[in-house]
């Protein structure tokens, strides 16, 4: 059902979108090529008037998915091939403007110093790094590879690119200096010593009742600091979701199927089909009843195997089935197939001996697995003889470096730790016992040292069935979906209908063009694209197909790019305002003009504060005020200061003592750390050429958005 309504939808599309084309070619076969390729269809945006085509972000889109393995989703590549094309035009205008040029000559240095080209052997004179051999090979693919030839210069564009970086950040880092003034100034202002009185008025002294903030008071504010609210367009919707989830029938129905394979059962031909009591062709069993839970037959502790019928199992014996019981999603059967008493843990040590072919095996290994079965038998009778040789011969001839300085000890392993050969013989075996055991690794000489916690273990196999929706329940709650989604389009608000129907209303506010992720959702793109479709207006709806069930969505509000609107501005500018009108009116209650005759007008106490400084600008009592203690420190000593507006409130002060820290002989690791701090502002300095240039945004188009 689900992809049915999927193909029906993109196919009517897809034939309005033909119709139109082929209607166009008829009034005018000029008009084709027109529909599809006008300039701005094949773009994706501008930088300072330099067009970025759809080929271009195409082909940078390719490059950057195969650099990283596919390992991003699509929304991620295409958000970092776009800031890559934007730091990429940014610094060639700002160099060309500059008269800089990184040429060819540039990249091939920068190659040239590249590790993996320098200790490549095919571009190398008597193991010497040969520029001409590299040159060479370039021209070679050039001429002849096509394919690797693109790679190549995939790679210089990039090597072009962090160069035109490099030179751009350098030039203007080596401008941004320190002088030694700065550097004691610095460390004069953070480790001053202020000792001061004040009458602190706090916030909470007026009540919020008191203070009214308007809209246009909100929006004076928004436009008068208007960089700190561009925001981009987004999109805010609301949908209900409806999962698809097995029904109690569907449940049971299953419970039944998985119980009917306990026994056994005839075939239409007449054929015996044996049942999970009877067989002992397990991964048949498994094959053939097509489980969902995957074949394992490994020994398994108590705290190992399913812990809604644990405490059965282990009360079982060999033989003995169990089931069907719910564990999880699933419906399982379980069969003990041994029963056994063996360690929870091991102590051993081993020797390794590798041979061609093998894991562990280096290009120094000569051994054909014939030599190192010999070479490792000989080495297990010395053992078996003289067991305290043990650690010697590991030292000398076992090739597991790990251990093999210490004598081959592998301490305490669970029964889980080892690969299944190793494993087997030292849980299977007896403390004190020595053997030779093949693995991918190559041969273990292995000396069993202790065994400690003997318990009950089973070997055991359990079959599952997944506890999955029919096609009847899915239908049914399709048809739910279906219904809601028409009850919507008739009027009926989202809130109100979700209310009677006792489903839940999500919200996903500020969803941008190019995000994928829906609050409540997951990755679930179609329901964005469909948020940004101009055709899709306030009040809209659609019914979606979702990962697991349904979703009804409509869209409830449109933000534009620009300024934030006041709405949703109003719980970050509300507190500013009220807190400038509070300081207003708290400006206003100070009178006098000593401390004491403040503190008496004000209903409030004189403090004393001693040593703060600006660098941990936190008033006792108070909290953190960097603007109050920056006025104390610029303050003239003994005189009264009022009005001053902090974070917490207002404050009138007077500094008595100033206590100036011991003079250094030298500034200059104040000047260089400012320096530093200066030149490590790279991203800011690209934040801020990226801000005064003229940059046209349109990747979401090239996804099918048009805003």
């Amino acid at each position: 059902m689900a992809i049915l309504s999927k193909i029906r939808e993109r196919s009517m599309f897809l034939i309005l979108v033909i119709g139109l084309a082929l209607f166009a070619f008829v009034l005018d076969p000029s008009t084709l090529s027109d529909f599809f390729n006008s300039s701005k269809v094949n773009q994706v945006g501008e930088v300072n008037g330099e067009t970025i085509s759809r080929q271009e972000f195409a082909e940078a889109l390719d490059n950057y998915k195969a650099q990283t393995g596919n390992r991003v989703s699509e929304m991620q590549a295409a958000k970092a091939v776009w800031n890559n094309l934007i730091r990429q035009k940014i610094y060639d205008s700002q160099l060309s403007e500059a008269g800089i040029t990184v040429g060819e000559a540039d990249i091939l240095n920068a190659l040239y110093d590249t590790e993996f080209i320098k200790n490549d052997p095919r571009f190398q004179t008597t193991e010497v790094f040969d520029k001409s051999k590299f040159k060479e090979f370039l021209a070679t693919i050039k001429a002849e590879n096509g394919d690797e030839w693109k790679n190549w210069q995939n790679y210089m564009v990039s090597v072009k690119n962090n160069l035109q970086k490099t030179t751009y950040d350098n030039l203007v880092a080596s401008g941004l200096g320190a002088s030694l003034e700065e550097g004691k100034a610095e460390y004069n202002a953070e480790n001053t010593k202020i000792n001061t009185s004040l009458v602190y008025l706090p916030y909470t002294t007026v009540s919020d009742s008191l203070i009214k903030v308007t809209k246009p008071e909100i929006q004076n504010y928004i436009k008068k600091h208007a960089s700190e609210f561009e925001v981009e367009s987004s999109r805010d919707v609301k949908f209900v979701k409806f999962d698809i989830v097995p029904s109690a029938e569907d449940e049971a129905e299953i419970k039944t199927e998985v119980g009917k394979l306990l026994e056994d059962a005839t075939s239409e031909n007449g054929a015996t089909i044996k049942g999970l009591k009877t067989t002992t062709s397990y991964k048949v069993f498994f094959d053939e009843n097509k489980s969902d839970v995957p074949f394992n037959d490994a020994i398994q502790f108590k705290s190992q195997v399913p812990q809604t019928i644990a405490e059965k199992l282990f009360e079982g014996n060999e033989g003995d089935v169990f089931g069907p019981y719910k564990d999880g999603d699933f419906y399982k059967l379980s069969k003990i197939t041994k029963t056994l008493q063996i360690p929870d843990s091991v102590k051993a040590r081993h020797i390794l001996i590798p041979f061609v072919g093998s894991n562990s095996a280096t290009p120094e290994t000569k051994k054909t697995e014939e030599q190192a079965k010999k070479t490792a038998d000989s080495i297990a009778n010395i053992v078996k003889i003289s067991s305290d040789k043990f650690a010697d011969l590991a030292k000398d001839f076992s090739k597991d470096k790990s251990n093999a300085d210490k004598g081959g000890e592998l301490d305490w392993f669970t029964y889980t730790r080892m690969v299944p050969e190793f494993r087997d013989y030292t849980f299977n075996n007896k403390k004190g016992d020595v053997g030779v055991v093949k693995t991918a690794f190559g041969f273990h000489i292995i000396e069993i040292q202790d065994q400690k916690n003997f318990q009950k273990a089973l070997q055991l196999v359990t079959y599952g069935r997944k506890i999955e929706a029919s096609e009847a329940t899915e239908n049914t709650i399709f048809q739910q979906a279906e219904t809601f989604a028409q009850n919507v389009s008739k009027g009926t608000n989202i809130e109100e209908l979700a209310k009677d129907k006792k489903l839940t209303v999500l919200p996903a506010v500020g969803l941008k063009s190019l995000d994928e992720n829906v609050p409540g959702l997951g990755n679930e793109r179609e329901v964005i694209s469909w948020a940004f479709d101009k055709e899709v207006s306030v009040g809209d709806y659609k019914r979606f197909d979702v990962n697991g069930g349904y979703v009804v969505a409509t869209l409830t509000d449109v933000t534009p790019k620009g300024l934030m609107p006041v709405d949703k501005a109003i719980s970050r500018v509300r507190p500013i305002l009220v807190n400038e009108k509070k300081a207003e009116i708290l400006k206003g209650r100070i009178k006098g003009s000593t401390l004491e005759e403040i503190a008496t007008a004000t209903k409030q106490s004189t403090k004393t504060v001693t040593d703060v400084n600006l660098k941990s600008p936190t008033i006792t009592g108070i909290g953190y005020e960097p603007k109050v203690v920056g006025a104390m420190l610029n303050a003239k000593k003994d005189q009264v200061y009022k009005n001053i507006v902090g974070d917490r409130g207002v404050y009138a002060f007077k500094v008595t003592n100033k206590v100036a820290p011991t003079v250094l002989p030298n500034y200059d690791t104040y000047r260089k750390r400012i320096a530093n701090q200066r030149k490590n502002q790279k991203y800011n300095m690209f934040e801020a050429i990226k801000k005064s240039s003229d940059i046209e945004d349109g990747v979401s188009s090239f996804y099918g958005v048009q805003e």
